[in-house]
């Protein structure tokens, strides 16, 4: 009996990088896509050798074709961090858009079921806290985090077009802030910037008063969400996440007791738009999926220091690279 086949869009990131890995585990044979712009092929160099996995350099913005028959899609390409898509803003929006215009497509011919991978960005700067799916969001369309945010609003939309129209079996996950090992450093997201600053001496930045909460999931956990969320039945979004909230004056202490360093924490002004909260309301993860988040943040945070520990110099002093493409 021939395995169940899955393509992985964004399979060299941070999160399709792990999904690789898991759907290999689960015994599926995995087909993994990425553009390599925002990815790193590092990520998935240790899967090169195994007869279940075959990569495509290839931008999902552009015509996808896969040959033979395709039982899931995991629609997980895009950049993610405001580093990546205040550089490339026209990509950031194409590859949620025509990306995922290309992967229904995709999906419909070869009647796979498809998941992509939302954001809670599309609730903006909330006014309501935590926040449920059914929240509409507070999204600026034109600011500097509109194309991102409006990107995935958009993805979500056309999802559910494809769903109601022609009948497609869609997931969309809404992702919260999500953390673990083969995160960039220079990705411009609180905790890779905190603990990259602690391991080059550097004093830890807080943008604004730190007032401002988060709550941070462990990369094992959200898999387990997205793999559960893709085999049930419900295709209107989900919020996967950590509902444990804390400021991010509060974690940058964090990271500072866990690093063992002496660095101070420093303040600057809050970028445009930054959200002041954020919190899932997982009721629907519960209820739904029976997943609710295992990995404390004490025990991620350790896992995930003890990563970019392990990084080389170069590695860790690696500035935030230039993209060539400005299409």
């Amino acid at each position: 009996m021939l395995n169940k086949r899955v393509l992985i869009t964004g399979a060299a990131g941070f999160l399709g990088s792990h999904l690789c890995d898991r759907f290999i585990r689960e015994g599926f044979d995995v087909i993994g896509m990425d553009n390599l712009i925002t990815g790193n092929i590092k990520n998935i160099e240790h899967l090169f050798n195994l007869k279940e996995f075959e990569f495509y350099h290839h931008d999902v913005s552009k015509f996808i074709h896969v040959q033979g028959e395709l039982d899931y899609i995991l629609h997980f390409a895009s950049p993610a961090s405001p580093i990546d898509y205040l550089k490339i803003p026209i990509q950031t929006l194409k590859v949620g858009s025509l990306g995922t215009h290309n992967c229904l497509g995709l999906a419909l011919a070869k009647k796979a079921r498809i998941l992509v991978a939302s954001t809670s960005e599309v609730y903006g700067d909330p006014l309501v806290h935590p926040q449920t799916e059914e929240y509409w969001g507070n999204v600026n369309p034109v600011g500097p985090r509109g194309v991102y945010d409006e990107a995935k609003r958009f993805q979500e939309a056309i999802t559910m077009a494809y769903h109601t129209f022609h009948q497609l079996e869609t997931r969309i996950i809404r992702i919260f802030n999500t953390y673990g090992p083969r995160m960039r450093l220079n990705d411009g997201r609180a905790l890779p910037a905190f603990i990259g600053q602690a391991l080059k001496g550097e004093d830890l930045t807080v943008f604004g008063d730190g007032s401002q909460t988060r709550s941070f999931c462990y990369v094992d956990d959200l898999i387990e969400g997205i793999y559960r969320l893709l085999m049930s039945d419900y295709a209107y979004p989900v919020n996967i996440g950590n509902p444990d909230e804390i400021s991010l004056k509060d974690f940058a202490e964090e990271i500072i007791q866990l690093t063992g360093t002496k660095q101070k924490i420093v303040y600057k002004p809050l970028p445009i738009d930054d959200p002041k909260q954020r919190r899932p309301d997982i009721t629907k993860a519960r209820e739904l999926l029976n997943w609710e988040p295992k990995v404390s943040r004490a025990e991620g945070l350790k896992i995930t220091y003890d990563y970019f520990k392990g990084l080389s110099t170069e590695e860790l002093f690696q500035l935030p690279k230039e993209f060539e493409s400005k299409k």
